[in-house]
């Protein structure tokens, strides 16, 4: 994973292109894990030694990515994993990817630090746009702190009006 700084990115939106989910195994947390398997049963998650993973299909993907012809989209949209809430960005209590300054994002008098996976087609790098700064990056940085389980600015915005 490659990741810049927040403040290198002007803005970003989902294209619904389902690269996220085709590139990375998605960690489950243990709540996630029984939430999951709970629903569909013990053949949709995978583990090894030390981590829940959602299972992926023969082709790499995830078991939960859907598409209509058009467009991709999670089949577990409500119910997503923070992993999948959360990307393209990671939000980190000290500055792992470098750049300190421009991964530094103030919340609540907490410094964290956010940063935002290259591989993601929807990121259009430049100065950050005030929607981005105050309501996009702060979303991800509530739902990474548990402090927040909705989305509106991330993926879950989109909805599904585009399968119509």
């Amino acid at each position: 994973m490659n990741y810049v700084p927040w403040q290198n990115v002007a803005d970003w939106r989902c294209k619904a292109c389902g690269y996220c989910c085709k590139l990375y195994s998605v960690v489950l947390n243990f709540s996630e894990y029984l939430r999951l398997t709970q629903t569909f049963g013990q053949e949709a998650a995978v583990s090894d030694l030390s981590r829940f993973y959602i299972k992926r299909h023969s082709d790499g993907t995830c078991a939960f990515l859907c598409s209509n012809s058009l467009k991709y989209f999670c089949g577990l949209q409500g119910k997503k994993p923070e992993a999948c809430k959360i990307w393209p960005f990671k939000v980190t209590a000290e500055p792992k990817y470098g750049e300190e300054d421009l991964a530094a994002f103030e919340y609540s008098g907490r410094s964290l630090y956010v940063y935002v996976d290259k591989m993601c087609n929807g990121v259009r790098y430049g100065q950050p746009s005030w929607e981005f700064r105050n309501n996009t990056v702060r979303e991800f940085v509530e739902i990474s702190l548990g402090l927040r389980d909705v989305q509106y600015h991330a993926t879950g915005r989109l909805g599904f009006e585009w399968l119509k």
